[in-house]
């Protein structure tokens, strides 16, 4: 089953564009180095075609509203187009169809790094300037990649967030995403070996994956607390996870005493932290994410940066960023979300 596709026009000039596609691109970095054209070209008008894992998701619905914030302000036309199930190759058709219609750059979310590389490679020889943002493909595959954070920094903000939660103590478990999700797996991965340097009195019980869909995240959460009765905390390294499992713990015997944690949006969970279901949790700010890969799709595709490591652009609101090494830029480090700073924050 596929997805609907939402078209804007961002911006004056790009009201007079040729219709054409959109995809948030990652970060890169401009300043001078001289790099393809990239479909529009060099003075012409940019389209981005965006591509997230999924649409009808409300992480991704964030980071393409920053997207479209960025497109109004670079006067780029834009698109979002996705499957509605994110499953390894349910991407191709809209990669395919962005370079077919000439797409100057395309921003993607992979659900699998090698998967879509066929793909991404017949629109790049089409002059598609490929920018992969959230969650990476194999790097040889796509032209930047924007990353929400260091893997490192996000695995050991939420193992510190569980310790702390459960007193460092007792048995935990996982919900993830995918099975083939290239972000979610470097993450566990990384949980897995802080864990062992730092916490040896915590036990990883199990890792289940809740296919970013509610309803089976919801019945992952239900199972896991059958299959172990003495589980103290679930950390759920996904927004579709983390709120579904928080559905399940606000309405059940396990409300205060089994933690949960990972990532999440603040619209999200709000209600869940305010019940007292959830203490702590964190994420970066996803349209932050999506704006910066829009400015660095636009820059890539005018050639105003190549993607090579120190190549310097402007993000507007953002301000300046640096390509670093393996063609990737980062936004930041995770925020924690608490009972004392959610209402700060609208997203």
């Amino acid at each position: 089953m596929f997805g609907f596709t939402r078209t804007r026009r961002a911006g004056a000039v790009a009201a007079l564009a040729l219709g054409a596609t959109l995809v948030i691109a990652g970060c890169s970095a401009g300043g001078g180095n001289t790099g393809g054209n990239g479909g529009g070209g060099e003075g012409g008008d940019v389209s981005i075609t965006m591509l997230p894992k999924n649409l009808g998701n409300p992480y991704f619905d964030t980071s393409t509203s920053g997207a479209e914030a960025a497109a109004d302000e670079l006067e780029a036309s834009f698109e979002e187009v996705g499957p509605s199930e994110a499953s390894p190759t349910s991407q191709v058709q809209y990669i395919q169809t962005a370079a077919q219609q000439g797409a100057s750059a395309l921003i993607v979310s992979a659900n699998d790094p090698e998967a879509i590389c066929d793909a991404l490679d017949e629109a790049r020889s089409a002059d598609v300037k490929v920018v992969t943002f959230d969650s990476d493909t194999n790097p040889e595959c796509r032209d930047l990649f924007i990353n929400q954070a260091t893997s490192e920094g996000i695995a050991k903000v939420q193992v510190d967030l569980i310790a702390e939660q459960i007193g460092d103590a007792g048995q935990i478990a996982v919900l993830s995403a995918s099975a083939n999700a290239t972000n979610q797996n470097a993450w566990i991965e990384l949980m897995k070996s802080e864990l062992e340097a730092s916490h040896p009195d915590i036990e990883l019980v199990d890792v289940v994956y809740g296919d970013d869909d509610d309803q089976t995240s919801f019945d992952r959460t239900a199972a896991l607390l059958q299959t172990y009765p003495e589980l103290k905390g679930i950390v759920s390294p996904t927004t579709v996870g983390i709120a579904a499992a928080a559905r399940y713990l606000s309405d059940s015997e396990y409300k205060g005493k089994v933690a949960l944690t990972g990532l999440g949006t603040p619209n999200q969970m709000r209600e869940y932290v305010e019940d007292g279901t959830v203490t702590a949790f964190a994420l970066w700010n996803p349209a932050d994410l999506g704006y910066l890969a829009a400015y660095a799709a636009d820059a890539l595709a005018k050639g105003d940066i190549a993607g090579e490591a120190g190549d310097t652009f402007e993000a507007g609101k953002l301000g300046e960023f640096t390509v670093e090494d393996g063609a990737t830029v980062l936004l930041g480090d995770p925020f924690v979300f608490t009972a004392d700073n959610i209402g700060d924050f609208d997203f």
